[in-house]
Parts: structure tokens; C-alpha cells; sequence
């Protein structure tokens, strides 16, 4: 698992996040976590316009072996749903970094992103982690 983006943060629960602008962040689950699924199968999107705290349980991804949770890495309002995942939620397994990707957070007021993002780990870090 050598292969880890080194612009993204991630989290332990195997998520990462990608910044895409002044306070918006995308996010989706590692090429660790999807392997470790298996062939996914269906994805349970997050609703638009949902205000979630950091650590809530906001979409899940099922695969042939199991259900597991998605959680919010970062307190903020979903204000984009990636609608490609509802037909071929298999786009995960392969493009997990790319196409692949879950949904996008703007981070609530009064909160700098990069701070928020300071809190979570690098690739080095979610590479420990791992254990890789």
C-alpha cells in the first residue's frame, strides 16, 4: 500500500479528504478500505443540504461481504452527492481516489479548514495506520 495520494488527509476510520475549495472538502474511502470490502454493490448516499458534526455516521458502502458506516470527517453541510455511485457504485473499487469519491462537505463558520484538516493524518500517518 505504497500508493497513498500525498495531497489528501485521511482518517482512521479510512476515509480521505481532498480540499477543493476555500471551505469545501471532498470525500471518499481509501484503495485499503475498498479492498478490504470486497465488491461493492450499493452505496447510501448522504442527503444534501445535511449539517453533520465530526465523527457521524452519514452515508454507508455494502459490498459482497459486508455494510460499513462513512462517517464525516470534518464538521459541515453536504452540498454535493456523487450520483455516479447510485448506478455503479463498483466506480469505488476501482477509482477510489478519482470518480469513485462519496461526497462534499463546505465546513461550518467560524472553522478554518486547514485547521480542521490539521487534526487529521497525512499519507505517512494513515500509512502507520495501516500498518503498511
Amino acid at each position: 500500500m505504497s500508493d497513498l495520494p500525498e495531497d489528501l488527509r485521511y482518517t482512521e476510520e479510512h476515509e480521505w479528504i481532498r480540499t477543493v475549495g476555500p471551505n469545501r472538502v471532498r470525500v471518499g474511502i481509501t484503495d485499503y478500505a475498498q479492498s478490504q470490502l470486497g465488491d461493492v454493490v450499493f452505496v447510501q448516499l448522504p442527503e444534501v443540504d445535511k449539517d453533520s458534526a465530526t465523527g457521524d455516521s452519514i452515508a454507508e458502502v455494502e459490498s459482497t461481504k459486508s455494510v460499513s458506516d462513512i462517517y464525516t470527517p470534518l464538521a459541515g453541510k453536504v452540498v454535493a452527492v456523487n450520483e455516479v455511485l447510485t448506478g455503479a457504485p463498483e466506480t469505488i473499487n476501482t477509482d477510489p481516489y478519482g470518480d469513485g469519491w462519496i461526497f462534499e462537505l463546505e465546513i461550518a463558520d467560524g472553522v478554518t479548514l486547514e485547521a480542521a484538516l490539521g487534526d487529521l493524518l497525512d499519507a505517512a500517518g494513515y500509512q502507520g495506520v495501516i500498518g503498511g
